[in-house]
């Protein structure tokens, strides 16, 4: 049996004549004062809330000036001429007169070769030259007199007379194959001198007395002696494609090297491949270099500062306003307000100064600090 509620417990709804406890009533109040204030709060409609502030830049004017800089990069000495120095026919080294380090001039005698079949065969095309020589003398002999026997009339037929002809004519051909043996084979005996084809110094020398030698790839693989002129050297160096515009003959650089420290050196353009390496996208460029003194030594690397003078008048950014995004690179321009992303292509560099080439005009406003977040069409002050 259920216990009697209490009066003071109970309430009486007067619309709903429902009997509510207490709690309940005190449950629901809060609930309606709850939704009432809730009410007297609405948020402000858009069209009612205060505009936000367009983003502040700094801009400065376009404007065109011309932008001198150099260019640094790494170049090689090598010697003005090198030969490796190989034995002309298979032999025997007899004597060496030079050594790794002489110095040398053009037509001296560095080593002595010995071939002995050499010497037998030059004696025996001797021979067959003074015999083919007294053969064609025979010949020459017998047709002069026949010829001048033929002039009295009956004497010698017209058909003897042509035969001593034709043979006096190949007893002098034979003559002159014997000669041209001769000489080939006195050449090849001239083969065994090996002798400088120029002034310089031996910088290699791989045989001694007695060493078997030849044609490279038969007698030996090394050659006798590597022979370099250092008197002169070439700097060579491969200038990228945005540069080989800049050169000319006449341009003069200054390079140094890390062996000699605190010294600088000079060199002239001389030649310029006048094409690009397919591989590298650069152009090969040659300077000459007096070197009397033998301190740079070829195989050195240098240091070089290729001047790259301002030939004609291009706008120029600092480097702060270039972006360099996933699309390619872009400078900022403020137009009415309004921010527009413009392709450009970058130039030379110098102390953070940089070219650049696109659709630009002189005063035209551009963001000198410019980000991603300045995005395309943005409003901006």
């Amino acid at each position: 049996m259920r216990s009697p509620i209490s009066p003071q417990l109970r309430y009486k709804h007067p619309i709903m004549n429902t009997t509510i406890h207490r709690p309940l009533k005190a449950i629901a109040a809060l609930l309606l004062l709850g939704w009432a204030i809730t009410g007297c709060h609405e948020q402000p409609k858009e069209a009612e809330r205060p505009a936000m502030e367009k983003p502040v830049v700094h801009t400065f004017v376009m404007q065109k000036g011309k932008l001198s800089s150099t260019l640094d990069m790494p170049g090689e000495l090598v010697a003005f001429q090198q030969v490796d120095l190989y034995a002309k026919v298979n032999s025997f080294v007899k004597k060496l007169h030079a050594d790794v380090g002489s110095q040398v001039t053009a037509g001296q005698l560095l080593a002595t070769m010995e071939a002995p079949e050499i010497n037998s065969q030059l004696s025996g095309a001797e021979s067959r030259l003074k015999s083919l020589e007294a053969i064609y003398i025979a010949s020459r002999a017998n047709y002069n007199r026949l010829l001048e026997t033929s002039k009295t009339p009956g004497t010698i037929s017209p058909n003897d007379l042509d035969q001593a002809l034709a043979k006096e004519q190949s007893d002098n051909a034979q003559w002159q194959a014997a000669k041209a043996a001769y000489r080939e084979i006195t050449d090849n005996r001239n083969y065994l001198e090996i002798r400088a084809p120029f002034n310089g110094v031996i910088t290699a020398r791989n045989v001694s007395a007695g060493a078997y030698v030849g044609p490279s790839g038969k007698g030996s693989e090394l050659p006798l002696f590597t022979l370099q002129q250092q008197q002169q050297l070439r700097l060579v160096v491969s200038v990228p494609e945005a540069y080989s515009s800049y050169l000319n003959n006449k341009n003069e650089i200054s390079f140094t090297v890390r062996s000699l420290p605190g010294q600088k050196f000079t060199a002239r353009v001389q030649r310029l491949a006048g094409a690009l390496d397919s591989r590298l996208r650069s152009q090969r460029v040659e300077m000459d270099v007096a070197n009397s003194s033998r301190k740079l030594l070829p195989g050195m690397v240098a240091e070089i500062s290729i001047p790259l003078p301002a030939k004609d008048s291009t706008f120029i950014v600092p480097e702060t306003a270039i972006i360099n995004g996933a699309e390619g690179i872009f400078i900022i321009k403020v137009n009415n307000g309004k921010a527009s992303w413009i392709p450009i292509q970058k130039g030379r560099t110098q102390q953070e100064k940089v070219e650049v080439f696109g659709e630009l005009a002189a005063g035209d406003s551009v963001v000198t600090k410019a980000t991603e977040e300045i995005r395309r069409g943005a409003a901006v002050n």
